[in-house]
């Protein structure tokens, strides 16, 4: 009787220590609330810590850019999501709306543009759209925010910049101080001067480092597009140019407005729609995507050496701006014409962005849209607009095996590309952890 009584009470310690760990979420993007999502009921002890001054701040969070949600299995990232689980987290963002009210559509309904994309050498790639808009975002974050803060066993650390992770025996301080049962990384693209300082101290992490996409942002009339607008609200096609490179469409926003996006040291460009506030233009990224190898092994080094070079040209917190002709043509723009960007004129110079990206890419990026204007006339007029620089940092591609207890989930981890396969991301990281 001792023996079983003695086995007992060391089996109910155990299940005591799984059921009230200490885990650390670095960053509160759509990755941390997927996985916070998944755990909030389990009774762990959860720590949030964002860098943000606090839930407002607008650069709290990649899903603040624009809020396109879509479901598929050919876009997003590099792991497999089931379509069920993509379409419960949609539902989960939708039902943190104040009135549910989103936009929605389908990519390649229509079997002529399919067909059509195929004929000219494009592959088209199949989606569920469903926009829930720049000026809803911020009621989402909150309401998503509120309804964690309510659980008691979750706890928000706000202006709390961390910038070491470190093991210690079985468990990892952060910031030199507090120590936690498991952490998990969570802090997105621009998170990475802290995944830098973590690999540089555990490199075995690194399981690829060798891809990033460059490219730039691309505006035009509503009416050149209008048809395939009305026909799908997001078109994607990928094509292989003549340079080699894989070169795709990316985030296309019908009568939308094109932004920055500060990454602290460099400015970068992106596009948002609203679901209120219209323009009279298009805007979609056309992206080219570099697998370079060893002994390559900084993609977000590069990315970052690409977009400071353009910032040094346009000026500090400006992008370069250029009409597609003299894009095409290097030559620098000094006047626009019929097409007016609908981004703020203190936030871009004229200019020419062949002195700062590759000739390759500028090779790559004009061959794409030739041809893409095939399908689409009116694409390649001379006086449509080029925003530089436009970069999707894929990260290097972590490890989530060699150390149980360190977790690096959403776009920081190198699998991710999008808001809903983030926010799977930590989802299914969550319930591996249960």
């Amino acid at each position: 009787m001792i023996y079983i009584y003695i086995f007992v009470l060391l089996f109910d310690k155990k299940i005591n220590r799984g059921v009230f760990m200490k885990i650390a979420i670095i960053g509160f993007g759509a990755a941390a609330i997927g996985f916070i999502e998944r755990t909030k009921d389990s009774g762990h002890e959860i720590h949030v810590f964002e860098k943000s001054s606090d839930i407002y701040s607008s650069s709290i969070s990649g899903i603040r850019a624009d809020g396109k949600l879509f479901v598929s299995k050919n876009m997003g990232g590099d792991i497999d999501i089931d379509l069920l689980l993509q379409k419960k987290l949609v539902d989960f963002y939708i039902n943190h709306t104040d009135n549910k009210n989103v936009e929605t559509g389908t990519s390649f309904g229509n079997t002529d543009y399919y067909e059509e994309f195929y004929k000219n050498g494009f592959q088209p790639i199949n989606a569920d759209f469903y926009h829930i808009g720049t000026d809803q975002l911020k009621e989402v974050l909150y309401n998503i925010y509120e309804n964690f803060k309510s659980h008691k066993n979750i706890h928000f650390h706000f202006d709390y910049n961390v910038t070491t992770v470190e093991r210690v025996n079985e468990q990892i301080k952060i910031n030199n101080s507090e120590l936690f049962d498991n952490v998990v990384v969570a802090v997105g693209r621009s998170g990475h001067p802290l995944i830098k300082t973590i690999i540089k101290k555990y490199p075995k992490l690194i399981l690829d480092n060798t891809k990033v996409d460059l490219g730039i942002r691309f505006e035009l009339p509503d009416h050149i597009v209008a048809d395939l607008n009305k026909e799908m609200y997001e078109f994607k096609v990928r094509y292989k140019s003549r340079t080699g490179y894989m070169v795709r469409t990316f985030c296309n926003n019908p009568s939308g407005f094109v932004v920055l996006e500060n990454y602290g040291d460099f400015t970068t460009v992106n596009g948002h729609a609203k679901l209120k506030e219209k323009s009279k233009n298009t805007n979609f990224a056309i992206l080219v995507t570099i697998q370079l190898t060893e002994p390559f092994n900084d993609p977000v080094g590069y990315g970052s050496y690409i977009a400071k070079m353009s910032n040094l040209l346009a000026g500090q917190g400006k992008v370069i701006l250029q009409t597609y002709q003299h894009f095409k043509d290097s030559k620098r723009t000094k006047n626009l014409y019929r097409v007016l960007p609908t981004l703020e004129k203190d936030k871009y110079i004229l200019g020419d962005i062949n002195l700062a990206f590759p000739r390759r890419i500028i090779e790559s990026i004009v061959d794409f849209t030739e041809h893409l204007n095939e399908v689409i006339p009116g694409i390649s007029n001379p006086d449509n607009l080029v925003y530089a620089p436009e970069i999707k940092f894929y990260s290097n591609m972590l490890s989530n095996e060699l150390f149980p207890n360190l977790k690096f989930i959403g776009d920081c981890s190198g699998q991710t590309r999008s808001i809903i396969y983030a926010t799977a991301h930590g989802y299914m990281i969550g319930e591996k952890l249960l």
